[in-house]
């Protein structure tokens, strides 16, 4: 699952609350702060997609007569630049060696600002990052589809886009966010 940028203050913690809870890592100066390290990883992360993502639509929306005149897939097309692009951009588009190299760079990132401290090996902690950014895409989803359905089950129909929608759809996620005890 592609991860937004909105998403990632619940990743952060849910990695800060694994690691403490792993009993692998003793933190220096708290969860917040291991949050806070964790957050900058994955924000700079997938500021590279969607720049990545902005220059393929250009490169897409340029050549849109050619990509008309031969009747080509748009959608194919669009991920066969971005393939192309990927690297160029410091891009990994497998989402599991995405996630464990972002992983990685959580680990090394906390490391390096002395947030946390360790006796075991660094894959073991890795794992634990890893592990924790996995299972929160999973909860995100699993939350999204709840909150799809509530709004869904309403008498009064929600228009997805309008302003209305956006606060009540925001209002439910954060209630199912508590009520699984994810906030």
């Amino acid at each position: 699952m592609k991860v937004s940028l909105t998403h990632l203050p619940h990743i952060s913690t849910r990695i800060a609350i694994d690691l403490n809870r792993s009993g692998l890592v003793t933190m220096t100066h708290g969860l917040e702060s291991v949050a806070k390290e964790a957050e900058g990883v994955l924000i700079t992360n997938v500021k590279k997609e969607m720049a990545l993502e902005e220059k393929v639509k250009e490169i897409v929306s340029a050549n849109e007569e050619q990509i008309d005149f031969y009747l080509a897939d748009e959608r194919q097309l669009f991920f066969m630049i971005k393939k192309k692009l990927a690297p160029q951009y410091g891009v990994i588009l497998s989402y599991e060696e995405r996630y464990s190299d972002i992983a990685h760079q959580i680990l090394d990132a906390l490391y390096e600002e002395d947030l946390i401290r360790y006796d075991v090996s660094e894959n073991r902690i890795k794992n634990v990052i890893y592990d924790a950014i996995t299972a929160s895409i999973a909860d995100t989803t699993e939350i999204e589809s709840a909150v799809y359905e509530k709004i869904k089950s309403y008498k009064r129909h929600l228009v997805p886009g309008t302003d209305e929608y956006e606060i009540m759809y925001e209002k439910l996620y954060n209630d199912e966010l508590h009520r699984r005890g994810l906030s």
